[in-house]
């Protein structure tokens, strides 16, 4: 309503406290008082962040601007006003009292919290009397310089990112990061909103059931190829054995080699390759079998086909081992990246 605090008919803006911003300026900068000092302290309790960041808006400044004759007539110089002003604008820990039980922390804080306590600010005595910070100097709100800006839609706006700590598990970190910005959102002045942007939440499930689908369909379709060239249905599934066999030692060799599951390292996994070296060597035990089956003129007993199977491994194993190791040499250069392209393919590799 006009009048509360809030957003006003005319595009100002009346805080909590009873100022009103006119100004596209005042307004940024309340928006980034209002980050600094409330979203990014009660964000940086969450788990699994590093901290945040902040760019938009103007960093608030108290700008004393001192008359320096009157300082001279007072013998005093901008060393001796910038001691009295550190002197005037502190908070110190006065230990813990111990009361029923309870450790209560004492602490006092004298930091200067509006303009009107910076002007009153006593900078030295003379004769008695005390010299107050305005009759020496001006005293005003500012703007630090910035180095950036954010808008959205035209409008300024302030913009916060969450850093995450290394090695955390980003979709976990989001979620917690969506709920406990519900929770500030209760907390901040009146028509002060904050609306995420960018929610890795999103990227993260979609990553997901983009790796699982490929897996999924990449799998499949190995076993129907592999069914078709075989012809022999538990050859194929023999074969195909490799895959969920390959995929656990992948993951194992991931969680000690400390790479994460994504696009690419998972996207690097070619069921084609995988499979590659069972097909050789089936195909080469069905083919010892069969002829050996025609040479009898009989069905053979298990040790005699266990046999063929092992006679064709042993025939295959060589030139399956090469093969494999020249397609890992083909990825071994990838490892040598280095900066944005090592960070890309690295895990690929």
């Amino acid at each position: 309503k006009p009048g509360e605090p809030g957003m006003q008919p005319d595009g100002s803006y009346i805080t909590p406290e009873g100022d009103r911003l006119v100004t596209e300026a005042d307004q940024a900068t309340y928006l980034r008082t209002a980050q600094d000092w409330i979203v990014a302290p009660l964000l940086k309790n969450t788990p699994g962040l590093a901290g945040v960041d902040s760019i938009g808006g103007y960093v608030k400044q108290f700008q004393v601007i001192p008359d320096v004759q009157r300082l001279a007539a007072l013998g005093m110089n901008l060393t001796d006003l910038a001691d009295a002003l550190e002197a005037n604008n502190v908070g110190v820990g006065a230990g813990v009292v111990d009361r029923g039980g309870e450790g209560l922390a004492v602490r006092s804080d004298a930091r200067i919290r509006n303009i009107g306590e910076l002007a009153a600010m006593v900078i030295a005595t003379r004769e008695g009397t005390p010299i107050r910070l305005d009759s020496v100097a001006e005293v005003r709100l500012g703007q630090a310089i910035r180095y950036g800006s954010a808008s959205e839609n035209g409008k300024e706006v302030v913009v916060g990112t969450a850093v995450m700590r290394i090695g955390e598990n980003s979709r976990t970190v989001a979620s917690a990061v969506s709920a406990r910005l519900d929770e500030i959102n209760a907390s901040l002045p009146t028509d002060v909103v904050i609306q995420p942007v960018l929610d890795r939440t999103a990227l993260v499930n979609s990553t997901i059931k983009t790796v699982a689908k490929n897996l999924s369909e990449g799998a499949l379709l190995v076993i129907v190829v592999l069914f078709l060239l075989l012809g022999n249905f538990r050859a194929a599934l023999i074969a195909a054995l490799v895959i969920p066999i390959t995929m656990l030692m992948t993951s194992f060799g991931m969680l000690q080699g400390g790479v994460s599951a994504n696009l690419m390292s998972l996207g690097a996994l070619d069921f084609g390759l995988i499979v590659d070296g069972a097909v050789i060597i089936v195909e080469n035990a069905l083919r010892r079998i069969s002829e050996r089956q025609h040479h009898l003129g009989r069905n053979l007993s298990l040790e005699e086909r266990l046999e063929s199977v092992s006679r064709a491994a042993r025939e295959m194993i060589r030139p399956t081992v090469f093969g494999q190791a020249i397609i890992i040499l083909v990825y071994a250069p990838m490892l040598t990246l280095t900066g944005v392209e090592g960070k890309t393919f690295s895990p690929m590799a």
